[in-house]
């Protein structure tokens, strides 16, 4: 079995593939410093409480957008599992081919959400990542990552509006029955959610328009996707196991049968 071990800003999330099933899959908080040990004594309690014996993983792929847990998560991996594991970075086989003015600025998470959906789905597509931040990324027919946009994530505003304004409470993020809100915790979500799916509308519309593709395919991911996929007609899929399926796609491409040290 494959370990995939996606690093985001938030959290980190793990699957277990044997081919192309998903066996199990857990979260672990990101913003967090652990120690080598640490990191692999959860993983290693994770696996056997999915009644995964650690022998049966027999390689590993990280892909991170947080450097530096790298150092110590990268040594768990040694230590516990006795594998090198393969970093999505700059040389390892994609099956994308990033053509933006500077290539080593698109980050991992990018890169494999862009080649699973070209896999899975073929192109051109359009990616959404509705994670820490919201990405969305357009891969032609050949390919090709040919642009991306960022912008703040749900969270990321939501944060803003209870940390800098006084008066406004933290709250739960979700879609609200109306949005002619009458009080402040629905106003807050109808501003959050209402305005996330105007931009997703806006930005998805406009880069298809710009680019001049026909019959470009809207897949989206991440974790608060499913919220805003449910209320617009112009994503056409919402995959929440995008990114692992990627980081499987992707070591696939590597020709390797085990990273056992």
């Amino acid at each position: 079995m494959i370990m995939t071990i996606d690093v985001g800003n938030t959290n980190i999330t793990v699957g277990i593939f044997r081919d192309d099933d998903v066996k199990a899959s857990f979260r672990l908080t990101t913003k967090m410093a652990r120690t080598s040990d640490e990191y692999g004594m959860l993983l290693t309690n994770l696996l056997e409480r999915n009644q995964i014996p650690c022998s049966d993983i027999i390689d590993v792929i990280i892909a991170s957008v947080v450097p530096n847990v790298m150092h110590s998560l990268e040594g768990a991996i040694v230590k516990y599992f006795s594998i090198k594991p393969i970093i999505v970075e700059s040389g390892v086989k994609t099956g994308i081919r990033v053509v933006t003015e500077n290539p080593k600025q698109i980050g991992a998470d990018r890169i494999v959400d862009a080649a699973a959906a070209y896999g899975i789905y073929g192109g051109p597509v359009l990616v959404l990542d509705f994670g820490t931040a919201t990405t969305y990324d357009l891969v032609d027919e050949s390919g090709a990552f040919v642009s991306g946009v960022t912008a703040p994530g749900i969270r990321i505003s939501a944060k803003a509006l209870w940390e800098d304004a006084a008066k406004l409470p933290e709250i739960e993020i979700l879609k609200p029955k109306s949005i002619l809100a009458k009080e402040t915790i629905t106003s807050m979500q109808a501003g959050l959610v209402y305005g996330q799916i105007g931009q997703t509308e806006y930005i998805v519309r406009h880069m298809i328009e710009e680019s001049g593709m026909e019959h470009v395919k809207v897949i989206a991911t991440g974790g608060l996707g499913r919220i805003i996929a449910s209320e617009t007609d112009v994503i056409d899929v919402y995959d929440p196991s995008l990114t692992l399926k990627g980081m499987n796609l992707i070591y696939k491409k590597q020709n390797r049968k085990s990273g056992k040290i």
